[in-house]
């Protein structure tokens, strides 16, 4: 394995904090970013729109205060559809990750409804109209000095091994590999990062209770209700192989981050430590695999 220092993030997910409306208990930025930097993580990304100001001097003061880099931002456009202009989507968050001074734009090919527990399927001219978008959106992105990546979501456009395939024929932009969501969606991300070292730009990084993942793959259990019942767990307990991925990813010259994503539901304000016990585990996990 690459003797380069890994660098590791964290993102405000594994807190709970997402943009899906009724998603769960929101904590407030301050404890996230708290807890963030006590873990000893030096990153994070922004998290949904809302969560930190969309005033650019305000949310450098924040980040500034918390001694947090950025490192990028996950922002969902719907790119299939020929009567939308995802560029106006992206806007938004992008003078927000220029300002915060981050590397990568985290794009997600959403559905257009909220939540991630179904989607449509596309024609062809619907996939040609995503594919044109993701290039307007990457070059646009590249314009204002940040890489664009396409992140294979559950309950997205692309989530399957067809749609990652597809995605992998029909355009050059770079992935983020996100471990969960890949092998939630069919795709093994060790092999992933085996066959396309040099597509993979960013990294997510999750544990997956298999068992958990296949009941969402088989219909039986919505992505939501999965999440709430634990398929995410701390790094190293679950069924991914985080360890094999590390090591092909820096064996490959992967100097990118490491971003440590628990998606997890609170359903109230924690009693006890609360999300940030995983957190801590999961960076204790990397830490001993990379040393």
């Amino acid at each position: 394995m690459s003797d380069r220092e890994i660098k590791i993030a964290g993102a405000p997910i594994s807190w709970g904090v997402c943009e899906v409306p009724g998603w769960g208990f929101q904590l407030t930025p301050d404890r996230v970013l708290t807890e963030m930097r006590g873990a000893g993580l030096s990153a994070t990304e922004l998290g949904p729109e809302g969560f930190l100001p969309a005033d650019t001097g305000q949310l450098k003061d924040v980040l500034r205060g918390h001694d947090l880099a950025c490192v990028g931002g996950f922002v969902p456009v719907v790119l299939f559809d020929a009567g939308h202009d995802p560029a106006d989507d992206l806007a938004g968050p992008l003078e927000s990750l220029v300002a915060a001074g981050a590397g990568v734009v985290v794009l997600a090919a959403a559905t257009g409804a909220d939540g991630y527990d179904s989607r449509p399927v596309l024609d062809d001219d619907q996939w040609a109209t995503l594919f044109a978008n993701l290039d307007r959106l990457a070059g646009i992105v590249a314009e204002r000095g940040l890489l664009a990546v396409l992140h294979p979501h559950v309950g997205t456009i692309v989530e399957t091994k067809d749609d990652v395939d597809r995605v992998l024929a029909g355009s050059s932009i770079p992935l983020c590999l996100d471990t969960g969501h890949l092998l939630i969606g069919g795709t093994d991300p060790l092999e992933l990062a085996k066959a396309v070292p040099h597509r993979i730009a960013h990294t997510h990084l999750k544990d997956v209770d298999a068992a958990l993942a296949a009941k969402v793959q088989s219909g039986e259990w919505t992505y939501t209700d999965a999440v709430r019942a634990g398929m995410y767990t701390p790094l190293g307990t679950g069924d991914v192989d985080i360890a094999g991925i590390v090591s092909v990813l820096r064996d490959n010259g992967f100097d990118g981050w490491f971003v440590l994503e628990q998606d997890t539901i609170l359903d109230a304000e924690p009693s006890d430590e609360g999300p940030v016990r995983d957190v801590l585990a999961s960076v204790r996990y990397l830490q001993q695999v990379t040393s």
